[in-house]
């Protein structure tokens, strides 16, 4: 059996989003809560927490598709 070389590299590709929307976050959600008596307060704190949870599902995806690549999809 040999290495799926394209869908490594989409693999990889989405392991790269999800590092920088790992940083990217926790950076936002930061400002949130630093700025609570803002206006903008609640609608940046959401838009923190949904990057944070396409940062966790794009990162289960990432290797999803890394180890099919590496050992074949399953039957």
């Amino acid at each position: 059996m040999r290495t799926d070389k394209a869908l490594l590299v989409k693999g990889i590709k989405y392991l790269a989003i999800t590092a920088l929307t790992m940083f990217l976050a926790p950076v936002v959600i930061y400002q949130a809560f630093k700025n609570q008596d803002h206006p903008w307060y609640l609608p940046v704190l959401v838009i923190g927490l949904i990057l944070a949870v396409v940062a966790i599902a794009l990162g289960f995806y990432g290797i999803k598709l890394m180890v099919d690549s590496l050992f074949g999809k399953k039957k």
